[in-house]
């Protein structure tokens, strides 16, 4: 023990580490870029500058996303005290629009084979951009992921016509024409070889240490998980269409409440989700319109016509709803048939219930009596005494030949007590 100590003192005097243990802190963009990612990077880079990491990996596999979400996420990382390194892997991920934009403003940029980076054209959410508004957005993109891609000495005119001609490229082509810097078949063989690489940031210059470093994942804490979720359009889509029929149910049979509360609970998820998604309130307008509609339908005669108009203006106001180039934020097609088919299947029950209700023969009160039959009691001067449903009535009939006896219909109700009948045939 003493000898020990002894070299351990010698080690801290003479300023020589007695031993050196790096470790690197890791993330995963998997899918759609939005605000939950927005969330998520940044934090992880400032988790990992708090864990003194020496470096931050991302692995990347994504279609790409929202604009704002990718700006948001590349701000972290050029501003980063830390080396971060993007490594688009496993076999057969991608880093498409706005992934490759992650991975230009990355420090170290690697692809595993099978993988590919491109198509990073910008397209737009909520609204329809004339030629030239396009074109500047386009150009505003290039000019960016240029810059981005100048900064960290990789090839800026391939990365120009990713945004620009929508090119995307292998792992093979993209080590040779030096738009990423590494290709490795997994993360430990990418670690060893960026070992004792030189990165120079604004924050200041820092050396790799990845060589056998111990990786620590880093995942998404509860808040960022529930964004996630509420993040998705197909989730906020069936929040919206829950809130909608809740509150329905509630208005066509007042005083429910569960229908109501499960309502409102979900259109309060619904529009936080908005304020994480672009949407297009046309779309929320038009599926309010169709919800309408359907009230009116079961409170209207209108032959169909009511409910049919609800059912284009549903699916219309769906189609709308998330308007985006981008498959990663538009609403599912099957989630769009589904919820339509679904609603007019249940319309067209209502509709029919409601109609049978309505052409059915009344059962109670004085309508109820019109048609029923009863024996005259006794007959008075013209005057004709019933019983009918436990009560007797005066009734009076065109045919002065009824009697005492005979079994008579009940045609109308012309006072409180008095009825007009007809001998039964």
């Amino acid at each position: 023990m003493c000898k020990r100590a002894v070299l351990l003192l010698f080690l801290l005097l003479s300023g020589i580490p007695a031993r050196a243990e790096y470790h690197v802190d890791a993330i995963s963009i998997d899918g759609p870029i939005g605000p939950a990612y927005a969330y998520f990077v940044p934090e992880s880079i400032r988790q990992a500058q708090a864990d003194h990491a020496n470096a931050l990996l991302i692995t990347i596999d994504t279609p790409g996303g929202l604009d704002a979400s990718m700006r948001t996420i590349v701000k972290a990382i050029e501003n980063a005290k830390l080396p971060v390194i993007s490594f688009i892997y496993p076999s057969g991920s991608r880093a498409a629009s706005a992934g490759v934009f992650i991975a230009m403003a990355s420090d170290v940029a690697a692809m595993a084979p099978g993988t590919n980076i491109g198509a990073a054209h910008p397209v737009t959410i909520g609204e329809k951009l004339g030629k030239e508004m396009e074109t500047k957005v386009t150009n505003d993109a290039v000019a960016y992921i240029k810059s981005i891609a100048l900064q960290k000495g990789r090839n800026a005119e391939w990365a120009g016509q990713a945004v620009s001609q929508s090119v995307s490229i292998p792992a093979d082509q993209a080590l040779r024409i030096h738009v990423v810097d590494f290709t490795a078949s997994t993360v430990d063989q990418l670690l060893d070889e960026i070992n004792g690489r030189t990165i120079h940031k604004a924050s200041g210059v820092y050396i790799l240490h990845t060589k056998n470093a111990v990786v620590h994942e880093l995942p998404m804490n509860l808040r960022e998980k529930i964004l996630m979720v509420i993040s998705d359009p197909n989730i906020a889509y069936i929040f919206m269409i829950i809130g909608m029929w809740g509150i329905f149910f509630e208005l066509a049979s007042p005083g429910a409440i569960f229908p109501g509360v499960i309502g409102a609970l979900s259109l309060i998820l619904a529009f936080v989700s908005f304020q994480t998604i672009p949407v297009n309130y046309a779309g929320v307008l038009l599926i309010i319109l169709s919800i309408i509609l359907f009230i009116l339908e079961v409170k209207i005669v209108s032959h169909g016509m009511l409910a049919v108009g609800g059912i284009l203006s549903f699916v219309l106001g769906s189609l709308l709803l998330f308007d985006t180039a981008s498959a990663s934020y538009n609403v599912s097609w099957t989630l769009i048939a589904t919820a339509a088919i679904l609603t007019a299947l249940f319309f067209s029950v209502a509709l029919g219930l409601a109609l049978k209700v309505r052409l059915k023969k009344p059962q109670t009160g004085r309508e109820g009596l019109i048609g029923k039959t009863a024996v005259v009691q006794e007959v008075t001067d013209g005057r004709i005494k019933v019983f009918l449903d436990g009560a007797y009535w005066d009734a009076h009939a065109d045919d002065p030949t009824i009697k005492s006896g005979d079994k008579i219909v009940v045609e109308t109700i012309e006072s409180d007590m008095l009825l007009k009948v007809k001998k039964e045939v």
